[in-house]
């Protein structure tokens, strides 16, 4: 078993790396309660686990505090994974992102603080840093978001801050890279899988194709996520979780091109600003992940591995 599990709350549990956490949380013997408004997760995503009689799921909504309540009480852990993923949002209407990453963690705190709950697991991400002065950033880095949503991660991570230092809780922050693998439905990959899906002749790329990012494949983020829950020891732990790597764009397509066996595709970009994809992107980022593997911890899937087994998901 990991540890003594006592109950575990997972929010957004029937999103994506959402999950991928209830499923290594019920394969380690704990008792695992969900709470999704299944507005971007899917019923699909826990199908196979609905039977498993340490499963409890709620339909509920964050934004409510009525349901936050009802959600944490009885419970001993909360991975909060609940949120808007979808960065491009953040430039079309900003409040989404506010309303269910900045409300719905304040309540998720509130109910946590009601019921004496002492250990929350926070899902941040690399887009807390905005665009860092230096190509790869560690966790001492400042938190300068350039997007709605990398702003609505770093208030999550200045409330946990606070409710820790109030209030007693122990807290795990994760900032996540590119997470990519099964159940993934945004993001680049995805995007361009099913571009070349509806036309395998062309490919549109939004940027100039030069932006640069790590990529963890979904199994790997969760033994992360795991190995820093079970070894953290300090009140408030901070881990970048990456890959060792990285890639551009362009280097992603090439990859997607490649493992859906296609030729002679016209790539078509469209750039904004400095070269990125739309407002609120970020040209270049990688994380250094030298904390998290100082715990034990090492990526088995390159980038590229882990961006070609996710196109293979998809096919």
């Amino acid at each position: 078993m990991i540890k003594d599990c006592g109950a575990v709350l997972v929010t957004g549990g029937a999103g994506f790396i959402g999950s991928h956490i209830v499923d290594k949380l019920l394969s380690e013997g704990c008792a695992v309660r969900i709470i999704d408004n299944f507005s971007s997760g899917s019923v699909d995503n826990i199908r196979r686990v609905l039977d498993n009689g340490s499963i409890e799921v709620i339909k509920g909504d964050l934004r409510n505090i009525d349901d936050a309540l009802k959600a944490v009480k009885g419970i001993a852990t909360v991975f909060h994974f609940a949120a808007n993923p979808e960065v491009r949002v953040s430039s079309i209407d900003p409040r989404i992102h506010f309303e269910n990453n900045v409300i719905a963690t304040f309540n998720v705190l509130e109910a946590m603080r009601r019921y004496d709950v002492k250990e929350i697991v926070f899902a941040s991400s690399s887009s807390v840093y905005g665009e860092p002065s230096e190509f790869i950033v560690n966790e001492d880095a400042p938190m300068r978001p350039v997007s709605v949503y990398g702003a609505s991660k770093a208030a999550g991570e200045n409330l946990i801050h606070a409710y820790v230092r109030l209030y007693g809780f122990k807290a795990v922050i994760l900032r996540y890279a590119n997470v990519i693998g099964p159940r993934l439905r945004h993001g680049v990959v995805y995007d361009f899988v099913m571009k070349l899906k509806r036309d395998p002749t062309r490919l549109e790329v939004l940027g100039d194709g030069n932006q640069v990012r790590s990529f963890i494949y979904i199994d790997d983020a969760i033994t992360a996520t795991v190995v820093a829950w079970r070894k953290s020891t300090q009140d408030i732990n901070i881990y970048n979780v990456g890959n060792d790597d990285w890639l551009t764009v362009n280097d992603v397509a090439k990859i997607v091109i490649s493992a859906m066996g296609l030729s002679n595709v016209a790539i078509q970009y469209r750039p904004v600003g400095h070269g990125v994809g739309w407002p609120g992107d970020v040209k270049r980022i990688v994380l250094d992940i030298s904390r998290l593997k100082s715990l034990g911890f090492k990526p088995t899937l390159s980038s590229e591995e882990a961006v070609r087994r996710t196109v293979l998901s998809y096919l």
